[in-house]
This record gives C-alpha cells, structure tokens and sequence, in this order.
C-alpha cells in the first residue's frame, strides 16, 4: 500500500516526466500564445527606442534595456560583450530628381546605401548609363560610362517562390560602384531590393572593398517605381538628367556590446546550445522584423523553457549579436570568444527572416544530422512548420560553423519581406501579433529537442 501511495505521490509531483515531446510541445505552445512576451519587447524596441543602426545612440539605448530585460527573467547569467563596430551616418535626408529638359524635373525617392560616401556639397548632376548587371560594365567600355551615373536597373526575380533565392540574385548590384568606378562612372544608382512597385527606397550595406578612399563614388538606392519611371525616361531620350545629394558619412570606430543571457545547463554545462538575431538594424524604419523580431523571439525561447518547467540538460544562451547589417562584427566576436575559451557548441539557431508565420527551418549541417532532425519533423506538422531543409542558417551564427555543430535558421513564410526589408516601411505596425508568437514557439520547441537529445556526432566526413 505504502508502495503505491508512494508512486501516486511521484505520479502527481513530477507529471513532466510522464510528458511526451508531443506534449512538451503543446504545451510551449499554448503557453507562447496565450502568455507570449515577444511582441510586447517588441512594441518596445520599435516604438520606443526605434531605429538601431551601429554605433548609434539607439543601438546602445537597446544594449542597455535588452540586458535589464534579460536580467529581470532570472536567468543564470547575464552579461555584455564588447565588441569595436563601424559607425556609419545618414546625415540630412537625400534629395533627387530626373531633369528631362533644362527647369523640368521630376522629384525621386532615394536613400543612401550604407557605407556610401556623400556626393559633393553642391550634389551631383549627370547623364545617366542603365546596366543590367556589374558584367555588362565590361562590355560598354570607358567610352560609355566615364562621367556618367550608371543606374544599376535588375529586379528581384520575381518567378521564384523562396524570396531570399530573388534577393540574392540582385543585391551584388549594390556594390556595383567599386566596378563601375574603374570605367570612369561618377556615381551609381540602384534599384531597391524590393519586389513590389512603391515608393520607398531600401538602404543596406554597399562595399568599395579595396578601392582608394579618394577614388571612391556615391551610391544611392532608388525605389522601384521611381527605378521603372527612370527606365522608361531613357529610352524615350538618352541625354536625360539625374541629380542627388546626399550627406552621409563613415566616422571612427566605436565600442557596443553583444547582449548575452544563459541558463546552465543540469547535466552538461559546457555544451552550448545559442540562440539569436541581430539587436542593429537600418536607420530608415525602427527594425520591428529586421531584426527587432528575430531577438525578441530569441529572448523569450529562455523565458518559454523557464515558465513551462523545462530544465535543460545543456547551457542555453540567448545571444543579441551587435553589426550584423553592416560589418558582421558581432557574430565574429562571439565565435572568436567561443574558441578562445575552449566552448563546446552544439547547436545555433538564428531567426533573421522577419516576424512572419513560421514554416519551418534550415539547417547547415551533415547528412546524418538532418536525419535526427527528419525524425522530429513529425513533431511540427500540426503547428504547420514542416519545410525542414538543408541550406544556409545566419549570418550572425555562420562564424560558429565547425564539423560538429549544427546551425540552423528559423524559415517563415517570406513573401512580404522584402517589402520591408531596409526600408521606412519596417516599423512595428507591420508585425503580427500571432505569427511573432508562434516563431517564438517553433524555436522553442527546436532547442528544447536538440537539449533533450544533443546532435549526433560525425564519424566521417561529408
């Protein structure tokens, strides 16, 4: 009798460890839906501290709330790690426009692309070169590009189903000034990365890479409509116009932080599992899904496996990665301070995708690897995340990647992103309440099995 009252007693104290994985997450996801707190930090990020471009005042107000947000979880350890960043500004807002004939413009919407120089103080006015691609700069020759702009004019592919595919097959144009200076072009103008025809420029980070400061040209973004008003212009008449002015500037190096929360692990401590997104965004919107979202989701991953009595066996991190938009500076610092201390990770997970409905998630990995996750896919149909698919994960996890670690990318649904994706457009108001909390739970419920069941280790190489 006493044995029985006994098991009763464990029956009823412990019921967790009569809980399947189903079960585990079911409940992670009910509790993400009904007591979520991503979109509430979210609203907070965006609305209150806003825009978070590196090195900037809000990228350090958002260092700050972050880590006391972190804290107030009561997590295990909380802390910030520096990280030297670029610090790149907007200046004045830009100002262009077509000149079709001597007093006839057209006013135009463009934004400088990050990293860019300014045009002369007076600005730039010029006849205008339009190119397909960077390779059909070798073909017109100085003859034809020297002191001119060249308007790089390629859309996004829109045939394609997976956006990400379209986008990069089109953003090599945004540093298309460091090739087209060599042919003596004065300034280059880029089509927004953007499927959709409007009226807002995309920004994002442009490179001159190894050309010579003083030989460096201003280039700017334009929006799509005003890219097909510009196309149609010149081939009604080629001696068209364009004028811009833009005042931004590269300033020194400063000093930012990765934001870093962690619970210990219960049974294997020095085995990492990270999850993450940026804390930087661009300047033109206030980052609610590039990547406001993703770190907010990330933060609540640990807030999730807390409430819901999950211990996890191995140490969780939340990782805040700082400059991820334009230099990458905090993913490099995590993974060299990674290696320095010996860390073992096992496991990363990055949501830099936007907030949108989650379908599912990528995984660079083994062959053997994407197996154990095939075999949990099963887990996830009924919440609809079953596109589980062997590829890239995140730039911010990507400087992790070893043999033995599995990195992966939360994938939702992407056929809006683009339309807010470095724009003026990416403000909270663009968010989903429901699908930023249902990314929240597809992300815990993945970390919460690779704990569970770590990554299986590679025999051979693949």
């Amino acid at each position: 009798m006493r044995q029985i009252i006994f098991l009763l007693v464990l029956f009823f104290t412990f019921p967790n460890f009569a809980q399947t994985d189903a079960e585990v997450i079911k409940k992670i996801y009910n509790t993400s839906l009904s007591n979520g707190k991503s979109y509430e930090w979210l609203d907070y990020l965006s609305n209150q501290i806003g825009g978070r471009l590196s090195g900037s005042l809000n990228a350090e107000r958002a260092v700050e709330w972050t880590k006391e947000e972190l804290e107030k979880l009561g997590l295990d350890k909380v802390w910030l790690q520096p990280v030297m960043v670029p610090k790149w500004v907007r200046g004045t807002p830009e100002f262009a426009f077509i000149e079709t004939a001597p007093g006839e413009t057209i006013n135009v919407n463009i934004c400088a692309l990050g990293g860019s120089v300014a045009t002369p103080a007076l600005g730039i006015k010029a006849n205008v070169i339009e190119v397909q691609s960077i390779e059909e700069l070798k073909t017109l020759g100085k003859e034809k590009i020297e002191d001119k702009i060249v308007f790089f004019n390629r859309p996004m592919d829109e045939t394609l189903i997976n956006t990400f595919r379209s986008y990069g097959g089109s953003v090599d144009q945004r540093s298309g000034a460091k090739e087209a200076v060599k042919y003596g072009a004065i300034a280059t103008i880029v089509r927004s990365m953007n499927l959709r025809l409007d009226d807002f420029p995309h920004t994002g980070a442009m490179s001159y890479r190894d050309t010579p400061v003083n030989q460096r040209i201003p280039s700017a973004a334009i929006s799509t409509n005003d890219a097909e008003l510009l196309s149609s212009l010149l081939k009604l008449d080629s001696t068209i116009k364009f004028y811009f002015k833009q005042n931004c500037k590269k300033l020194k190096d400063v000093l930012s932080y990765n934001v870093i929360g962690e619970i210990t692990g219960s049974q294997f401590p020095k085995e990492y599992i990270v999850v993450g997104g940026h804390l930087d965004s661009w300047d033109l919107g206030d980052g609610a899904h590039d990547d406001g979202a993703g770190c907010m989701q990330s933060m609540d991953v640990l807030r999730l496996l807390k409430i819901t009595g999950i211990k996890p066996k191995r140490t969780i991190r939340v990782v805040l990665f700082m400059n991820e938009e334009n230099g990458l500076r905090g993913g490099k610092k995590y993974a060299e301070e990674a290696k320095r201390k010996g860390e073992n990770h096992i496991f990363a997970l990055e949501s830099d995708s936007g907030g949108f409905t989650p379908r599912g998630f990528s995984f660079d990995c083994s062959d053997s690897q994407f197996n154990q996750v095939l075999s949990w896919k099963s887990l996830f149909e009924p919440y609809l995340v079953h596109y589980f698919v062997k590829g890239g994960s995140g730039a911010d996890i990507g400087p992790l990647k070893n043999e033995n670690i599995v990195l992966a990318g939360l994938r939702p649904d992407s056929q809006r992103y683009f339309d807010y994706h470095h724009a003026s457009t990416d403000t909270f108001d663009a968010i989903n309440k429901r699908e930023l909390e249902l990314g929240a739970a597809a992300m815990t419920a993945l970390v919460y099995l690779y704990d569970k069941y770590g990554v299986i280790p590679i025999k051979n190489k693949q």
